[in-house]
């Protein structure tokens, strides 16, 4: 997954601005290395006003599957509580990168001190991970919140979303990504592919960095003439989930009911995450940190890229002040400043849309006065649904229904949550 590895002419291409900014590196964000070793009460070091922080290691982080619901928890919190997660991106530490983040980055000019520590360690470990079979994530959790049970909602509020490193990485795979078969434009992976020879897998990676311009943090994506492309970072985690009520080994990859890899772009912080929970004590994972995507993700991934994400975890009963709809909701549901957030989740994008389309309506006519005939025409002329993503074997498609629409001409009237 190099750009075609090692010896790709993007890669060299990425030397270039590294000389460039190298007189501007304040302008990129800091290297943020792991605080501690254990998950626990957030050292006075931290500085994001959470009362827990969870580091990635060996001892808190599965490979490629989610938590099960019999999976001991690596720290239970009370409801309300405000946690930071150190993410890790598993891209630059998969097979087809050669399972060695120091030589991987290093290949773009990216110093060692500036690789993450906790990367090389697991990197580095005995930890199996099977490039074939299981899913990519680095997977944090799970996290016990007290009090939840199967039935209620715990809710997710993102408050804030740090870059660890100033880069990050878009990978497209054999066999993967929207357009399988046809990208990447190279040889199909040969059979003896494998860590120790990564360039022959044949997959393709790009090399972003990051930087700040007017105080505003883009990624820079470099040309084939010696310039970049600089669109906006908008970071956001996306994988977000609770434990499945089973006790075997689920998939990083698909979504679910339970949340997981929802991958939807617009969970930036400020905004909320509603999940249904599927066994006592909720179990919350984390994973698969983003710089930036597009609807769709048609790539394979995002800008990937190591975040300190700060959320708050809140338990809410059905029927209690703050529960965002007059039923049970048994998907998952977002909501941010402007806009309220129905989901629908399929293998089939047709039957995603579908079942997107249905949960809006059931949340306009339940909650905002509408028949479901006027809740349907009214997202006909007023709501878009986009794509997701069409990448993780279960498509998503959300609903973007405006908030401003019922609650007055500005967010500032809307409820406090």
């Amino acid at each position: 997954m190099g750009v075609i590895h090692h010896y790709s002419i993007m890669r060299i291409l990425n030397l270039l601005p590294l000389a460039l900014l190298a007189s501007a590196a304040a302008q990129q964000p800091a290297i943020l290395q792991p605080l501690t070793t254990t998950p626990g009460r957030a050292p006075a070091t931290l500085h994001t006003g959470a009362a827990f922080y969870i580091p990635a290691t060996l001892k808190t982080i599965r490979w490629g599957y989610l938590p099960a619901a019999n999976s001991a928890p690596i720290l239970t919190v009370p409801s309300g509580s405000v946690l930071t997660f150190d993410t890790l991106s598993h891209e630059g530490l998969l097979e087809d990168q050669g399972r060695d983040p120091i030589r991987f980055f290093g290949g773009f000019g990216v110093p060692a001190a500036q690789v993450l520590t906790d990367a090389i360690a697991i990197t580095h470990s005995t930890l199996a991970h099977d490039f074939a079979s299981d899913g990519p994530h680095i997977v944090i959790g799970p996290i016990e919140v007290d009090t939840a049970q199967p039935g209620d909602l715990l809710r997710i509020d993102f408050l804030s979303f740090t870059p660890r490193v100033p880069y990050g990485v878009i990978s497209n795979r054999h066999g993967k990504g929207a357009l399988p078969g046809e990208f990447p434009e190279t040889p199909a992976s040969a059979a003896d592919a494998g860590a120790a020879h990564p360039e022959r897998f044949h997959n393709n990676s790009q090399f972003v960095r990051l930087r700040t311009r007017n105080g505003k943090l883009l990624c820079s994506l470099p040309t084939a003439d010696g310039h970049t492309v600089d669109f906006a970072a908008a970071p956001f985690l996306g994988t977000v989930g609770l434990a499945p009520a089973s006790s075997g080994k689920t998939s990083s990859i698909p979504p679910a009911a339970y949340g997981g890899n929802l991958d939807i772009r617009y969970l930036t912080a400020g905004t909320t995450l509603y999940l249904p929970v599927q066994t006592p004590g909720a179990k919350l994972f984390v994973s698969d940190p983003h710089f930036a995507q597009g609807n769709g993700e048609v790539a394979l991934t995002a800008v990937e890229g190591s975040l300190r994400a700060t959320l708050r975890v809140t338990v809410l009963k059905f029927g209690h002040p703050g529960y965002p709809s007059a039923r049970p909701i048994t998907t998952p549901f977002a909501e941010t400043p402007d806009y309220w957030i129905p989901i629908g989740l399929d293998p089939d994008l047709n039957e995603a849309m579908k079942k997107a389309v249905r949960n809006a309506v059931d949340y306009l006519s339940l909650n905002h006065h509408l028949t479901r005939a006027a809740a349907l025409a009214y997202l006909s002329a007023a709501t878009d649904f986009e794509v997701s993503q069409v990448v993780d074997h279960t498509k998503g498609v959300h609903a973007l229904i405006r908030k401003r629409d019922f609650l007055g001409n500005s967010t500032k009237n809307l409820p406090k949550q």
